[in-house]
């Protein structure tokens, strides 16, 4: 069966194969024919290919799968263009901390400033990075998650204008020091001992090391390294500091940090869905994450008008027809002409978000 770009795919193929969202959840079944509707739903999932049969093309060998990656890439949106570039380029950045070796910093803030120049097609619960599995790291791939996030939050909780590519950089820069732990260590895929757990914890000391030194580095952007898992209460680490004396870059970065990594999948656990890391980060809120920034995040985040398409954990796709800014992780969602109130029906929840 032919397995083509999304952007290939037209209205009458016929799918040869489940295609799945992010979550592993079903998306369209196999068999289905494919309606103008559906290929929206397959894009606004940025579902990368599809295994279609379609009359007058021929059955597609292995190499020729090989080959429709090239294609898939040179269709790619400008966002995730620039976002391969930028995973590129910090691969091979911080492959240069050794001693001796400085940090391109130039080049970074040159690749940042194209990545952020497609910032309005950036939605934050809706974007996929692109795959890029087999050269870049997850940790990186993080990395410029966070930087956008990190940017996004920072717009909008008014910071000044001259600090948001900076805290966009400290986003980027912030698990540098990953680069000095033990490659044992980082990628164990079991639990860590205590003396493991604590040395993965030195990465924050070692990433304000490599970027204390750094000429024509804000000084926000080294403390975010340091202090992005420190908290409010003194209970973060390494230095247990508390309010006002965590910079407010370390405290966007946090929260920016916090929300990738619980809707990331990782060794021991699969990725939560991106309503119920909201809530999550909520509740870590009282006395941990600096409050007005979280609820900023969740306000603007989930700003979606009536009419958007959701998927819920129990796989039925319906409209958000009315949110509650009391409960915005929360709105009221119509299916198939049924309104379910998910603030009531707390066993249910959203799970995936796709534009009409």
């Amino acid at each position: 069966m032919p397995i083509l770009p999304t952007a290939q795919v037209q209205a009458g193929d016929r799918l040869a194969a489940d295609v799945q969202t992010a979550l592993g959840s079903l998306l369209l079944q196999e068999g289905r024919i494919l309606t103008h509707r559906d290929l929206e739903i397959l894009q606004a999932f940025l579902v990368p290919q599809v295994d279609i049969h379609r009359n007058g093309l021929p059955e597609t060998s292995a190499n020729e799968e090989t080959s429709t990656e090239g294609v898939q890439e040179s269709a790619l949106l400008p966002l995730h263009r620039q976002f391969l570039r930028m995973t590129h380029l910090l691969k091979q950045a911080f492959g240069m901390t050794g001693p001796g070796q400085k940090l391109p910093i130039l080049e970074i803030r040159q690749e940042l400033g194209k990545l952020l120049d497609s910032i309005d097609d950036y939605n934050v619960l809706m974007f996929s990075p692109p795959a890029d599995e087999a050269r870049t790291e997850r940790w990186i791939v993080q990395s410029v998650l966070v930087a956008l996030t990190s940017y996004q939050l920072a717009r909008w909780c008014k910071l000044p204008e001259k600090d948001w590519t900076a805290v966009a950089l400290a986003g980027l820069l912030h698990d540098i020091g990953n680069v000095r732990i033990d490659p044992a260590i980082f990628r164990k895929p079991s639990r860590l001992t205590s003396e493991e757990l604590q040395e993965m914890r030195q990465h924050t000391v070692y990433g304000f090391r490599l970027l204390e030194g750094v000429a024509s580095l804000n000084q926000g952007v080294s403390l975010a390294a340091l202090q992005h898992h420190e908290r409010i209460d003194g209970s973060g680490y390494p230095m247990k500091v508390k309010g006002e004396k965590i910079h407010p870059y370390a405290k966007i970065v946090a929260i920016a940090d916090m929300y990738h990594a619980m809707t990331s999948h990782r060794h021991h656990r699969k990725a939560e869905s991106p309503y119920l890391v909201l809530e999550e980060l909520q509740s870590e809120s009282f006395g941990k994450l600096e409050p007005v920034y979280v609820q900023t995040f969740i306000d603007r985040a989930t700003q979606f008008h009536n009419g958007m398409l959701v998927q819920l954990n129990d796989n039925r796709v319906g409209e958000i027809v009315f949110t509650d800014r009391s409960h915005p992780t929360r709105p009221m969602v119509s299916i198939g002409g049924d309104i379910l109130n998910l603030s009531k029906q707390r066993e249910l929840y959203i799970c995936a978000i796709y534009s009409m």
